[in-house]
Formats: structure tokens, C-alpha cells, sequence
């Protein structure tokens, strides 16, 4: 009986027991340190990539998805005849989407539907999930594409750099000045995904707590306009008393059904840093 696969990359950030429970495909894409290639949570964690990373002062660079990886994971679904909705990063962040479509074309495959979250960790994978949800509802593979896309610009996907910002600096994110300056004020910056690209917002300042703290007082107008099924709290690596303490911030709004905690893959992590933490939701429409 034909399916409807849900698909996307590693930069989900999806836990495992969600990619489990909702039956989801995942492709990691690469992770490249000095030499040598890694795929992304296959054979490299987030660990070994700082551990590398302040060995070397200086980031890894990572790489979209490759044919070889969407022939091993992709081909399998087309051969059984299933329609396939991959929903990856954002168009302005990564190639992944596009050679996705290429990939697709050329084999000729008319049921490869791919849709460009504009976001990125699990800022797609609320619409990861969402799809799942439709798909389980019974809905084609049409409608599910087109209720992703018509509701993607809802997603609220924010993260406070709550350590130094030496990542970013090493990345080329902001230059080496800034971060001296904003480590030595201990100042914390808001980066917020809006319309596909990053760009930064409130500035926070104090050590990580505080500063983790007033992001999520920053976010609680938006929070009460969210959607009430789910908000992730995603963090790159973050003190489990930081993240229980923005648990409990958003357990005592009393108005989510599901507050899901996953760790940063390997992808996003290797240009934020550890101690990076956000709040990530669809706003109500």
C-alpha cells in the first residue's frame, strides 16, 4: 500500500524517540574538520566537534546533503511507489533543498515533493512534526505541502548565544573585534530566523542564567499567542538547571500541551557554540 514518507535532514534536531514515533526519515549532512568529512549524528557528536574545534581555534565547515546520501535514503521510498515530502533547511542557509529537487528530477520521480522550511533545527522541525500529524490525519500529499507552506512564516525560531561568541567569530559570523568587545561586557545575543535568514535581535546581558532568563521574559507576548500542541526548548549543549529553569517558565504559562527538550545536532552546533539556547513554536494564525 502506498505511503506518504515524511523526510528531512539532520538540522531538525529531532530527538531520537521523535523520529522513532512518528516514523520520520532523517539524512544527515556533512560535517568537514581539517581533511576529513563526517556525516552529521552518524559518526561525530557535538562533543567532539568542540573538543576539535578549540584544539584548532577555529570552526568546522559543514556541507549540504550529498547524492550519494539522498540515493541510500530516497531511492529505497521511490522504488516502493511512495510519495515522498522532504522539508529541509532554508534555502539561505543551505543548498540541501535545491540539490533535493535536482536529485528528484532526475530520476524522474513525480511524487518527490520538496519544501523549503525558511528555518532551521527545530524551527523545521515543528513542520516536520506537523506533517506527521496530517499525514497520520489522512491528508494527501498535496494538502499536506500546501498547509506546510502556507504556515510556515508562523514559526517563532529564536536561540540566545548565552556563552562567549567566540563560534560565531571563528565562523565568520561577526568579527573578532565584536566578540572580544561583547565577551569582555558579557554581552548575549538574540539571533532570530526571520523570513529564511538569521539576523540578530535583543541584546542580554549578565551571565548565562540571567541571560537566559530574560530572553525567555523577551519571548512571552509571542508565547501567548502560540499555538497551544508543542514548544521545543533546543539547546547546544546548556546546564540542565538553565534548561529546567525554561521549562518551568513555560510549564507555569500553563498553555502548551507538549514541551519538548532536544540537543542541537552536529550541523548547528559547530556555528553556535555551546551554551546556546531557544525557544522555537508556531505562532497562532
Amino acid at each position: 500500500m502506498k505511503k506518504i514518507r515524511i523526510v528531512s535532514d539532520s538540522t531538525c534536531d529531532l530527538s531520537a524517540e521523535l523520529i522513532e514515533k512518528y516514523g520520520i526519515t532523517v539524512i544527515p549532512l556533512c560535517i568537514i574538520l581539517g581533511e576529513k568529512s563526517y556525516f552529521d549524528g552518524v559518526d561525530i557528536s557535538p562533543a567532539q566537534i568542540y573538543e576539535w574545534s578549540d584544539e584548532n581555534k577555529t570552526t568546522p565547515k559543514t556541507a549540504g546533503i550529498t547524492f550519494d546520501k539522498l540515493d541510500e535514503f530516497i531511492k529505497p521510498l521511490f522504488e516502493s511507489g511512495d510519495d515522498i515530502i522532504y522539508i529541509g533547511i532554508s534555502e539561505d542557509m543551505s543548498s540541501t533543498c535545491n540539490t533535493a529537487r535536482i536529485y528528484g528530477e532526475d530520476a524522474e520521480y513525480n511524487r518527490f515533493f520538496v519544501i523549503n522550511s525558511k528555518n532551521l533545527s527545530t524551527g523545521i522541525g515543528l513542520q516536520v512534526l506537523r506533517a506527521c500529524e496530517l499525514r497520520d490525519a489522512g491528508k494527501s500529499a498535496e494538502e499536506i505541502v500546501s498547509e506546510i507552506e502556507g504556515a510556515r512564516d508562523l514559526v517563532r525560531a529564536s536561540f540566545v548565544v548565552a556563552d562567549k561568541l567566540t563560534y560565531l567569530a571563528r565562523g565568520g559570523r561577526c568579527t573578532a573585534v565584536t566578540a572580544l568587545m561583547a565577551n569582555a561586557l558579557k554581552l548575549h545575543p538574540e539571533i532570530v530566523v526571520r523570513d529564511g535568514k538569521m539576523g540578530v535581535g535583543r541584546k542580554y546581558r549578565g551571565k548565562t542564567s540571567v541571560a537566559v532568563s530574560a530572553y525567555v521574559d523577551g519571548l512571552m507576548p509571542a508565547l501567548e499567542r502560540a499555538d497551544t500542541r508543542r514548544v521545543f526548548i533546543t539547546h547546544s549543549g546548556c546546564d540542565d538547571e538553565i534548561v529546567e529553569s525554561v521549562r518551568q517558565k513555560l510549564i507555569e504559562l500553563g498553555r502548551f500541551e507538549e514541551i519538548l527538550i532536544t540537543r542541537a545536532g552536529g550541523v548547528i552546533s559547530s556555528h553556535c557554540g555551546p551554551n546556546t539556547l531557544g525557544v522555537l513554536f508556531y505562532e497562532q494564525k
